[in-house]
Order: C-alpha cells, then sequence, then structure tokens
C-alpha cells in the first residue's frame, strides 16, 4: 500500500491514541474526522456536505450526531458537576443505586424506542460522574479500581437495557427480525405476541443485571472504603 492510501487511516491512530490517553471522547471523534477528511482532500466544506447528505438520506441512523452536540454542549456547561450534586443529595445513595436506577430507565425508554446517546452520550457524561458523586457524598475519595469497575457496570447495564428491552417496541428492527425468520420457518406470530413474550425475558435480565451489579459495587464499597460512613 502506498504512502498516500496509508496516510488517510490517520483518523484511526487519531482515535486509538485519543481513547489510550483517555482524551474527550467527542474532541477525539471530531479531531479524527476533520484530519481524515483534510489528508484524503476531502477539506472541510466538501466534509461538511457529505455530513449534511449523510445526514438527511439517514435521519435516524444519525441522530446521534445531534445528541453528541448537544451532550458536548451541556458537559462543557457543567453537566457532570450537576449530575454529582443532585446524587449526593439523594440520601443513602450508592453506586450502585445510581447504576440500577439508570438501567430501569434505560429499558422503559428502550421499550418506547428512545435513545439517550449510550455510553459516550449519556453514561459517560451524566451516569459515572453521579455514581462517583455518591462516593464523594460518604467523604471518600473515589478508588481508582473501582472507578474502572464502576464504568464496565454503567456499560453494561446500558447494553443489558438496550438489547433485552428494544424489542419491546414493535416497530423494532429485532421484533421485525425475529417474525421475519419464524414465517420462513413456517410458524406466523404477531408483533404483539413477541412483545408479550419477550417482557418476563427483558424484566428478568434487568432484574438480575441490577442485583448483580448492587453486590459488586457494595463489596467494592466495603473493599475501598470500609463500608462508607
Amino acid at each position: 500500500m502506498e504512502f498516500s492510501e496509508l496516510i488517510k487511516l490517520v483518523g484511526v491512530l487519531i482515535v486509538i491514541i485519543g481513547f489510550a490517553l483517555k482524551l474527550e471522547p467527542i474532541l477525539i471523534i471530531m479531531s479524527a474526522a476533520v484530519v481524515t477528511a483534510l489528508v484524503g482532500g476531502l477539506g472541510i466544506e466538501r466534509m461538511l456536505v457529505t455530513l449534511g447528505n449523510s445526514f438527511v438520506a439517514n435521519r435516524v441512523m444519525a441522530i446521534f450526531i445531534l445528541i453528541m452536540l448537544v451532550i458536548g454542549t451541556l458537559e462543557r456547561n457543567g453537566l457532570k458537576e450537576s449530575a454529582a450534586k443532585l446524587i449526593s443529595k439523594v440520601k443513602g445513595s450508592s453506586p450502585g443505586m445510581a447504576i440500577g436506577a439508570y438501567g430501569i430507565m434505560r429499558g422503559v425508554f428502550a421499550a418506547f424506542n428512545v435513545s439517550f446517546g449510550g455510553v459516550a452520550g449519556f453514561v459517560r457524561p451524566v451516569i459515572m460522574p453521579m455514581a462517583e458523586g455518591s462516593i464523594e457524598a460518604k467523604g471518600y475519595k473515589p478508588n481508582e479500581e473501582h472507578v474502572e469497575a464502576l464504568k464496565g457496570m454503567s456499560s453494561g447495564m446500558e447494553n443489558v437495557g438496550n438489547f433485552f428491552c428494544q424489542v419491546l417496541f414493535l416497530g423494532s428492527a429485532g421484533a421485525l427480525l425475529v417474525q421475519g425468520t419464524l414465517r420462513d420457518l413456517g410458524i406466523a406470530v404477531e408483533l404483539v405476541d413477541l412483545v408479550i413474550a419477550e417482557i418476563p425475558v427483558a424484566v428478568t435480565a434487568v432484574g438480575l443485571a441490577i442485583v448483580l451489579y448492587f453486590i459488586r459495587d457494595r463489596n467494592m464499597m466495603k473493599k475501598f472504603y470500609g463500608g462508607g460512613k
């Protein structure tokens, strides 16, 4: 591969280095997009035109761009601090409680096909500051190992809530896929019947995840902070 072609992959390198250094995800993505457009000969103007055309042609798929911009603006104006301050006012709050509450909220909204932007758009700027704020409210400095574990649990709750509850929406791609697959097998099933069958599965999955993460967080609270004050 010639160097002129290889240099076009510099955007991938920026993303890898940026996340390795734990820089701002939105800044990393936007920087990678701009640099890739420049080295690829696309230019800023053509890049914006391409993004605009792609957004119009794929409005539903590209809605995350708007969410990213909104979350980025809110984060710059104190979203993290506000989230941490809010959870600190809740008596007896804990990281496990914050993550569990998000799991319930995520499941309910996924059933109505409403997204908050996923891990980068909501978990990182809102849920993680709330989890860390609940630790600080008890008078402790968040332990780095505990924080890393909370990142995994928060992301896991996002995945569980979205994966198991999105099928509760009648027009979801997952429900249509299941219906089409069963139809090919000679089994005629209405979408409403699929949703009814999925309800206990979704409730059980989200419930077990909440219990698992709550117990794990409680054990880590005892390990790192002696159980809290």
